[in-house]
């Protein structure tokens, strides 16, 4: 299964398989031309208003929207679920302004590739345990704002641990307001990221996974 990725800001992204299935994960920031596409499935990592408009895109028929809470019930809880033939595996997030019961990352399997969309964090356990390493991710998001999440050198440790292929940077910038949904992208902490395979995305571009 060929997915394209478009990255729309911030930390919110879209994938668009080749068999038509689309994927919004945090959405929120972006153009509203990046949202033109009717969602199947949204993934909400947590309920930040800069992570939840859910409703910013058409919704297919039988769209399914998955919040933190949905995937992960309880404090050892974190749940595999499928919709619209796309597995995907809550993980672990958490920092000192987003609780880990309350938060989650999601590795998201697309069949040929994986995909880990680490939502708000810092270093997490899953990180450490090796968990997400033993996964040999292809892909991985990790924020580097320094203000609600890790600075970018923890974000560079993250990525090694995370081991995955390639790493793109992504929330390098806090967002101000709800109305606040074209941050400034910040090239320089991006390119300040270190981390084997990095990838970086400004707003608008798409990748080829």
């Amino acid at each position: 299964m060929m997915v394209q990725m478009l990255f729309q800001g911030h930390g919110s992204y879209r994938f668009t398989t080749s068999e038509g299935i689309v994927v919004y994960v945090d959405p929120f920031a972006g153009k509203p031309e990046w949202y033109d596409l009717p969602a199947h499935l949204i993934l909400v990592t947590h309920e930040h208003m800069d992570h939840t408009a859910v409703d910013k895109m058409p919704h297919a028929n039988g769209c399914e929207v998955f919040r933190a809470a949905d995937v992960h019930p309880a404090p050892d809880t974190y749940l595999s679920l499928s919709s619209h033939g796309i597995r995907f595996t809550a993980v672990s997030a958490c920092n000192q302004n987003h609780p880990i019961d309350e938060c989650v990352g999601f590795v998201i399997d697309f069949g040929d590739v994986t995909f880990y969309a680490s939502g708000d964090t810092s270093t997490t356990p899953d990180m450490q345990s090796g968990r997400l390493a033993a996964m040999k991710l292809d892909y991985a998001a990790l924020p580097g704002d320094g203000i609600y999440n890790m600075d970018i050198p923890e974000a560079s440790d993250c990525a090694r641990l995370v081991a995955a292929k390639h790493t793109i940077p992504v929330h390098l910038e806090p967002v101000h307001g709800a109305a606040d949904t074209n941050p400034v992208f910040p090239r320089d902490r991006a390119e300040a990221f270190e981390a084997p395979g990095k990838i970086i995305l400004e707003p608008g571009d798409t990748l080829q996974l």
